[in-house]
């Protein structure tokens, strides 16, 4: 399922930041870039509001971009080298 394709990115994306404030930008970006690409294979556009009536696809794909976001605070508290 594609969906699982892109939480796994997503999750790479958290796991290899780790250096500080730099490291934090380039896990957002590639948040962004992952929830893009998530909701294109779902056939919809990234930042159009749809509420309480979003499909089950799009609910999977803020899903993964809440965690991946998440997991950008790992980098923002990370040492810098």
């Amino acid at each position: 399922m594609k969906l699982n394709t892109h939480l796994v990115s997503a999750l790479a994306f958290t796991s290899a930041a780790s250096a500080g404030p730099i490291a934090y930008g380039l896990c957002q970006a590639g948040c962004a870039a992952v929830v893009t690409a998530c909701y294109g294979a779902a056939g919809f556009t990234w930042g159009a509001t749809m509420g309480a009536s979003a499909p089950a696809s799009i609910v999977a794909c803020n899903t993964a971009f809440g965690a991946c976001q998440a997991g950008c605070w790992a980098a923002a508290i990370a040492p810098t080298p």
